[in-house]
């Protein structure tokens, strides 16, 4: 496996774990176990993309990018924009630069 999978699969489960957490104290979803894996899928895969995708731009902000746009479908379905896109951003933020520092 490349180390580039290897890491984002690693990088993608932590953020993922990290994001759902709070969730399991939270009462106010409908449907509680699929905001939770929906959460977690859209968390994996900003981690996942962050360190498999070649985009010419620096890793910091190949990771603002990658995470304002795959939390932004979540955002704009649940109306919950502060939340969604903060963490989306910064977690993909984060990411970024651990990638960028494992080059």
């Amino acid at each position: 496996m490349k180390k580039s999978i290897k890491n984002g699969i690693i990088a993608g489960l932590i953020f993922g774990l990290l994001d759902i957490i709070p969730m399991f104290f939270m009462e106010r979803f409908a449907d509680r176990n699929s905001a939770i894996i929906g959460a977690f899928i859209n968390r994996f895969a900003i981690g996942l993309f962050i360190f498999t995708v070649n985009f010419p731009i620096n890793g910091w902000l190949r990771g603002i990018i990658v995470g304002l746009l795959l939390s932004l479908s979540d955002a704009i379905i649940t109306k919950a924009y502060l939340p969604i896109l903060g963490m989306g951003i910064i977690g993909g933020l984060v990411i970024g630069i651990i990638q960028s520092k494992n080059r």
